[in-house]
């Protein structure tokens, strides 16, 4: 079964893009991340597909409901996560977790106590005292203290300390080996990377690949460093040169035989190719526009 499922979903603000028929589908239990650079419509993507804003066009489903007329029962089996994090400044952070799971009439207090200890989160500060890092362990149990079935967590470590990050994941992966689907939105690779098994890369609001991370991550592009003199212009596939410390470093994607042959015209007195890592190849979807899948 699917738990989520967009078919030609679009947002127009008046005429400015939010998102243009984005197609997925992620099944149940997966890990599912979602990239792409300030600005390129995951937020609005993950906020229609809640319902959380009417569609210009197309549809979406979670877990077979229709996100329209089924909103409340989709709610209800959702913890959501949002990029940014606003609550009442006179509440304490104990009373805001109390009215998240009264309105979703449950008692989560035990799984409450549970994460806030994990996350060293201090219930009895009001909300306008905390920083923006215990403002995200807040939103953080707010979304995960009723055990949903699916989470959709919209850059969750921003804010986050290098420690409490390595312990939201590790509850991320808790929750999914216990069979809860993960939708995780970020522009920080590494964290799909470590964290997913396939992804999407959205870009100027519409999909542009969706695969398997490791089939993404593979690519005809080489990372080469070389030191010497050696002239380069007019080789085609030369991307992204930088000189470091007196070493040339770029992605090279043309034909290897034609770099052999400019190398061996040139004098080069040490040479390393390598692959290039994850971020620099999804920075070649955004530079071309990859393919839409």
């Amino acid at each position: 079964m699917n738990a989520i499922e967009m078919t030609n979903l679009t947002k127009f603000y008046g005429k400015a893009r939010g998102i243009l028929n984005v197609n997925l589908m992620v099944e149940e239990g997966e890990c599912f991340g979602f990239i792409g650079p300030n600005g390129a419509g995951k937020s609005t993507a993950i906020r229609t597909l809640l319902g959380l804003i009417r569609p210009t066009s197309g549809q979406a489903r979670i877990f077979g409901r229709d996100i329209r007329r089924e909103k409340t029962r989709i709610l209800s089996e959702t913890g959501y996560l949002p990029s940014e994090t606003a609550f009442y400044p006179g509440m304490k952070v104990g009373d805001i977790l109390k009215l998240s799971a009264d309105l979703r009439k449950k008692d989560c207090a035990a799984e409450a106590r549970r994460l806030c200890q994990r996350l060293n989160l201090d219930v009895n500060r009001r909300a306008d005292e905390l920083s923006l890092g215990n403002k995200k362990k807040a939103a953080i149990v707010c979304a995960f203290q009723h055990c949903p079935r699916l989470l959709i967590l919209d850059e969750p470590t921003s804010g986050l300390d290098p420690l409490m990050q390595r312990e939201f994941f590790t509850i991320i992966k808790e929750q999914n080996q216990a069979g809860a689907t993960v939708f995780l939105s970020s522009h920080v690779l590494s964290e799909i990377q470590q964290n997913c098994a396939r992804a999407a890369v959205i870009r100027e609001g519409r999909i542009i690949a969706c695969d398997r991370v490791e089939a993404l991550a593979q690519s005809q592009t080489k990372r080469v460093s070389l030191r010497g003199s050696v002239s380069l212009d007019g080789l085609p596939g030369v991307r992204s040169r930088t000189e470091i410390d007196g070493a040339l470093h770029f992605l090279y994607d043309g034909d290897m035989n034609r770099l052999l042959q400019t190398l061996a015209a040139g004098n080069v007195a040490d040479l390393s190719v390598t692959e290039p890592d994850l971020e620099e190849i999804f920075f070649h979807y955004y530079e071309k526009g990859g393919e839409e899948k």
